[in-house]
């Protein structure tokens, strides 16, 4: 096993039991608004600790970039370990019981191994760049839809950016027209794990952050999926504006978007 991997493995089980622990215990939950729609609780802050405190003991020197802490600067900046300790802080907080703990490790600018963790099914999404990906330890495989038609399509609603629910809900009506159904499940690395996993066919989503999506990215290409901004190209780091799923059904969404999508949404 890739040594990263293991730290990586050692680290999220290990933030994921508390969540699961706090999760039975919710009068020890306190919510903090960050933002419009935005929250964070102390178990978000919590668990990130506990992440932190297993890299910096096996790799001092490396950079960590996490979702409440934000950037702490390491000697050896070539490599970024980057967080998301709970995506899905709102399901938390309702006990919803879907959320993960999304850990990247990015070499020079390339993300190398993933490891994201849902501890309310012990779900361990892995992948090393190169070696594929895996669901405790079984290989997977991305399904092949053909195209849109009998898809079901993973999506987030924009609820921190509502200024793009106009064409949002265009894409989505014409979307509707061709694919099965949607899911919205309210945490994004989990829907990329799913697509990996074949759960869901492809996934879309607006405005979402490096930490978000990093970890299920690299699970996803390692499955063999693809993912792409929103005119097919790679902006997505910068734009957080993201398609994924198999080459024929990414083209396709893309496809539908061309018409609906705003300047803003280009970019």
């Amino acid at each position: 096993m890739h040594p990263m991997l293991n730290i990586a493995i050692r680290a999220a089980r290990k933030a994921g039991n508390h969540i699961a622990k706090n999760y039975e215990t919710p009068q020890n939950v306190v919510v903090t608004q960050k933002g419009s729609n935005d929250f964070v609780t102390n178990v978000d802050r919590e668990a990130e600790q506990l992440i932190i405190e297993i890299i910096r003991k096996s790799y001092p020197d490396h950079t960590i970039i996490t979702e409440e802490g934000g950037e702490l600067l390491g000697k050896d900046d070539d490599i970024q370990w980057v967080i998301d300790p709970l995506d899905g802080t709102t399901n938390f907080t309702k006990r919803l019981p879907h959320f993960a703990v999304s850990i990247a490790v990015r070499i020079k600018g390339r993300t190398e191994v993933a490891a994201v963790y849902d501890p309310m099914r012990n779900e361990l999404f892995t992948a090393v760049r190169g070696q594929g990906s895996q669901l405790n330890g079984y290989r997977l495989r991305i399904a092949e839809k053909r195209d849109l038609e009998g898809a079901i399509v993973a999506t987030g609603f924009p609820f921190k950016h509502k200024q793009h629910a106009t064409p949002y809900m265009n894409v989505m009506s014409k979307m509707f027209e061709q694919c099965a159904d949607f899911r919205r499940s309210g945490s994004a690395a989990l829907d990329l794990c799913y697509v990996a996993a074949g759960r869901v066919d492809a996934y879309f989503e607006i405005g979402l952050k490096p930490w978000d999506f990093l970890g299920g990215e690299l699970i996803l290409r390692e499955a063999g999926g693809i993912m792409t901004d929103f005119i097919g190209g790679h902006n997505y780091l910068a734009s957080g504006n993201l398609v994924a799923g198999s080459p024929r059904a990414v083209r396709d969404i893309l496809t539908v978007m061309k018409d609906e999508l705003s300047e803003a949404l280009k970019r």
